[in-house]
């Protein structure tokens, strides 16, 4: 029989994700008894994530430069067909981080504020024993480590290992909406990586990806990265990702000699309301186990860390103030209200408006309608687009796009 150990902590957080990482650095750094733990052995590996963030976001969320892969300064739109509109400013816009870099980054400041880290580890059940949470974690080798903790953070990502799904009376009403990915990271020529260089480019329209969009981002000198995205559509036959992807690189780097260095995937659920439920007793829900990844343009990286932003300083408080006390659970009672005044408004409209525009992104007519669209951003800046696509400022389409963006034609 595997042998069993133990472990003791005040919080265990369980995924070293952007979610879990952050939050795991903020609370070591304010004196918290914390370990973080992953399933993965190395935290480079299974780096899905197209990780482009606004400049701002760079300062707000105190990232330094070593986990940035490119800065870019330009948007380009390619599609419906073969329509190219870029936007161009003087400064740089944003950044694509390195995404192993990001979690190696966060791993290792909760390390140097005395956290531990342990890799390695797959979650297989947390239950609550009196005023303690007993999460059960097993090794590669098949033994287990047993870790009681005041609290428990379950930031497994979409799969919510430890939460599981709502039970179907607390299930919100507009359900979960589900999108796949699939990303290569590519060693292409100098002059290759030139042409895509300082841009986030995306490729949009039935004839690109049929309820969806590709991407290509530049990362280090020389390294590009290569992608697919389209939310799954039960009521209809949907190609393989891995010929779109194919296809996307066929179209895009026409001639190039590329070389895959690395090809990863994931599946994102979301719901488009977010009222899921964020806790349960001890147990509490991080990043994409709460639905933070938004599907209008496959963000996950921005929100999940603004999921611990708001949820570190109402952890540490109510450690500090219950301890122990069976009433401490309820000092987290504000945290899925904060957290949704953190996101804003905007964000049913933008879940609302990615499920039209990408499930009916299959025919023709849902390519002109999204071809209108794009032809009233030509005269924008670049700093509108970016605004409008990070910060989902819809209301500057005008009043005349409103019933297009709400949905109502």
């Amino acid at each position: 029989m595997p042998s069993e150990s133990s472990l003791h902590c005040q919080v265990l957080v369980v995924g070293a994700g952007p979610a879990g990482g952050d939050l795991a650095r903020r609370l070591a750094s304010q004196g918290v008894d914390v370990v973080l733990v992953d399933r993965l052995a190395d935290l480079n590996r299974s780096a899905f994530s197209s990780a482009a963030l606004p400049i701002a976001s760079m300062q707000a969320f105190g990232l330094p430069a070593e986990v940035v892969g490119s800065r870019w300064r330009q948007w380009q739109l390619i599609g419906p067909g073969s329509a190219t509109r870029t936007w161009a400013s003087l400064q740089p816009l944003g950044v694509v981080l390195d995404f192993g870099a990001l979690r190696c980054w966060q791993a290792d400041q909760c390390l140097r504020w005395g956290g531990q880290v342990r890799l390695g580890l797959q979650a297989c059940s947390s239950h609550q024993e009196g005023e303690r949470m007993v999460t059960l974690l097993r090794r590669a080798d098949g033994t287990t480590l047993r870790v009681s903790s005041d609290w428990t953070v379950d930031a497994s990502g979409q799969a919510r290992a430890l939460l599981g799904d709502p039970p179907p009376a607390q299930r919100p009403r507009d359900g979960l909406v589900r999108a796949a990915g699939l990303e290569w990271l590519l060693r292409v020529s100098p002059t290759c990586w030139e042409g895509w260089a300082d841009r986030l480019s995306f490729c949009l329209g039935s004839d690109w990806v049929p309820q969806g969009y590709g991407w290509i981002f530049p990362m280090q000198p020389g390294v590009l990265k290569l992608g697919v995205c389209r939310l799954v559509d039960p009521e209809r036959e949907q190609p393989p990702l891995g010929g779109l992807i194919m296809e996307l690189g066929r179209r895009l780097l026409a001639g190039e000699a590329f070389k895959v260095l690395d090809r990863h995937g994931g599946l994102v659920r979301s719901t488009i309301r977010r009222r899921e439920p964020h806790q349960r007793g001890r147990l509490v829900g991080l990043g994409d186990a709460v639905s933070t990844a938004n599907l209008l343009g496959g963000e996950g990286i921005r929100h999940a860390l603004t999921s611990s932003a708001v949820l570190a300083p109402l952890l540490q408080q109510a450690q500090a103030a219950s301890g122990g006390s069976a009433a401490a659970p309820q000092a987290l009672r504000d945290y899925g209200p904060q957290l949704r005044r953190a996101l804003g408004w905007r964000w049913s409209l933008s879940g609302r408006l990615a499920r039209r525009t990408w499930l009916s992104l299959h025919e023709a007519k849902a390519d002109g309608r999204l071809d209108q669209v794009l032809r009233g951003l030509e005269g924008c800046r670049a700093e509108d687009l970016s605004a409008l696509l990070f910060g989902y400022r819809f209301e500057r389409y005008g009043l005349r796009a409103m019933p297009y963006l709400l949905g109502w034609r």
